[in-house]
């Protein structure tokens, strides 16, 4: 390893170090805190963004500042309390996101690549993210949004938000982003192997599997969002791979929000529907996330289980995400290296 003398050692480092390749791992985000105000926070940020809520007219503003936020924020810092991570007093999804990124670094240190990650709405984040992989040297730096399936709601805010980091640099990386790999064999091979080894430890055996997605309002859709056909790409690769049909892996939508109609078949009122059919025991696996975090932890192991029990139904079993197993890495860390060909 060479190494540069200097006199001047705050010169010296940036002269050592330049030509570093960085990623930066992003994903949606987080509350800073669990209660109301930190809620607020983090709802107002995210509600904002005109690619989350595409009008953002007069009449959004009065019910997003008169209404969503004066309501909103204190029921979901209940909900976050429920799956709080108190010992580092964080959401899961924050711990989650620094796993993959502490580990993805530790896995490909030797190809000199610098790693961080960063939260679209809330902290850390991106320009913090962009800025410390700068300061490592980094003058090529590969954006990874940690969305499976691509939409302009989540995948194109990334960009948006990378974008308006740099237009206020004199000096500015080259910057690439990952595709989505809503299809790639790394990814449902993964989602196969987890949904085994799962089904394997559970004393009993599900009548069906459920595949339930974020949802969205299908105008989004009408408008040219493939967001929706990736899901059934998905689904449908992960049906072949494991050999089952629509009955035994369906597709539903979880949270919806507001009165407009969304991407249907919804997954509450599916949960309430296949155990008035008679089904009584199900599994429920979350593709479209590639972290445990409120939509998961709260709205489908808790929320939707106890739709489901409501309703008649009596063993409900919630699969994990990816998140960082050994397995979910895998597919990370096969994606990024795969992005950086040419730069490494």
């Amino acid at each position: 390893m060479s190494v540069v003398v200097s006199l001047d050692q705050n010169r010296a480092e940036p002269q050592a170090r330049a030509g570093r390749v960085g990623v930066l791992l992003v994903n949606l985000g987080t509350p800073d805190t669990a209660d109301a105000r930190g809620v607020r926070v983090y709802l107002k940020e995210f509600l904002s963004d005109p690619r989350v809520i595409e009008n953002q007219g007069l009449i959004w503003q009065v019910i997003l500042n008169g209404i969503v936020l004066r309501i909103r924020p204190a029921r979901k810092a209940k909900d976050y309390l429920k799956i709080w991570n108190n010992e580092r007093n964080e959401s899961p999804l924050k711990t989650i996101t620094r796993g993959q990124s502490e580990k993805l670094g530790a896995s490909i240190a030797d190809q000199k690549i610098a790693v961080e990650w960063g939260m679209r709405y809330g902290n850390p984040s991106i320009k913090s993210g962009l800025d410390s992989l700068m300061a490592q040297g980094c003058d090529r730096i590969l954006v990874v949004p940690l969305y499976p399936q691509y939409s302009a709601s989540t995948s194109a805010t990334v960009v948006d938000k990378v974008a308006s980091a740099l237009k206020d640099m004199r000096a500015q990386p080259t910057v690439r982003f990952t595709p989505p790999y809503y299809d790639d064999a790394s990814y449902i091979d993964a989602l196969a192997a987890s949904i085994d080894s799962h089904l394997s430890a559970l004393p009993f055996k599900p009548e069906t599997i459920v595949a339930s997605f974020h949802g969205m309002p299908k105008s989004y859709i009408d408008k040219g969002d493939p967001y929706a056909a990736q899901c059934a790409a998905t689904v449908d690769a992960l049906r072949r791979r494991m050999a089952l049909d629509e009955k035994g892996l369906m597709l539903t939508f979880q949270s919806r929000f507001g009165y407009q109609e969304w991407l249907q078949p919804y997954t509450d009122k599916t949960m309430e529907q296949l155990a008035k059919d008679g089904l009584k025991r199900i599994a429920v696996i979350t593709p479209g996330f590639s972290a445990d975090c409120l939509e998961t932890l709260e709205e489908i192991a808790q929320e939707n289980a106890e739709i489901f029990r409501h309703n008649g139904g009596e063993q409900f079993a919630f699969i994990p995400c990816l998140n960082d197993s050994d397995a979910g890495m895998d597919v990370i860390r096969q994606l990024v290296l795969r992005e950086l060909q040419g730069w490494i």
